[in-house]
């Protein structure tokens, strides 16, 4: 059993730590949000969003979306269009410490729309999870293929709360608002290319 723990904690890491616009998004707002909780709803989402996506790869039902043609395409044009709409919130994001205090904060709720968008409207995310975790899953069966799995989880889960106490701790860091500035207009454009590939595979 212990070998499909490090497996999956070995397996978790490799796919979550490339920054992709998930990461950029659960960090910003951990720079952003004034205290660390304000933070926590993106958290949780981007968390509870990886631990259905593994668990349905572990069980293999994810796969029957991108076996019909039509919900593989409407999972494409959504997230298409939310990604360049999010792209857009996240560059007009300010960051300026005169308007600290002043400047409109991402809701609860938004952050959880958003990170539920980046996190299930994201193809190529979800082939990733389906077929790595999803196979890696194969070999193992009963209580190792639990562990496995629920080492993917806690390590998915930790990973977005560590991102988010990076943010926080860049956040206080950056007393003029400079560098978060750089980070919302890095982030837009992490999403942005996203949507565009997104977008890209539509045409193709």
């Amino acid at each position: 059993m212990s070998i499909a723990i490090i497996h999956g904690i070995v397996l978790a890491f490799g796919l979550i730590l490339p920054l992709g616009a998930q990461n950029v998004f659960v960090f910003q707002q951990g720079a952003l949000q004034p205290r660390l909780y304000r933070a926590l709803p993106v958290v949780i989402t981007a968390a509870i969003c990886d631990t259905l996506l593994i668990a349905l790869a572990v069980i293999g039902v994810s796969v029957v979306v991108f076996t019909i043609p039509v919900l593989q395409i409407g999972l494409y044009i959504i997230g298409f269009c939310f990604l360049v709409y999010m792209g857009w919130s996240v560059w007009n994001t300010s960051s300026s410490s005169g308007d600290q205090e002043k400047q409109k904060l991402m809701s609860a709720r938004k952050q959880i729309l958003f990170a539920c968008s980046v996190s299930l409207l994201n193809p190529h995310a979800i082939l990733d999870t389906i077929g790595v975790i999803g196979t890696n899953s194969l070999q193992y069966s009963g209580a190792e293929k639990l562990a496995f799995t629920l080492a993917c989880i806690i390590v998915s889960w930790l990973w977005f709360m560590g991102l988010a106490l990076l943010g926080k701790m860049l956040g206080k860091l950056d007393t003029n608002g400079k560098w978060m500035n750089r980070i919302n207009k890095a982030s837009a454009v992490m999403i942005w290319l996203v949507a565009l590939y997104i977008g890209y595979q539509l045409i193709v």
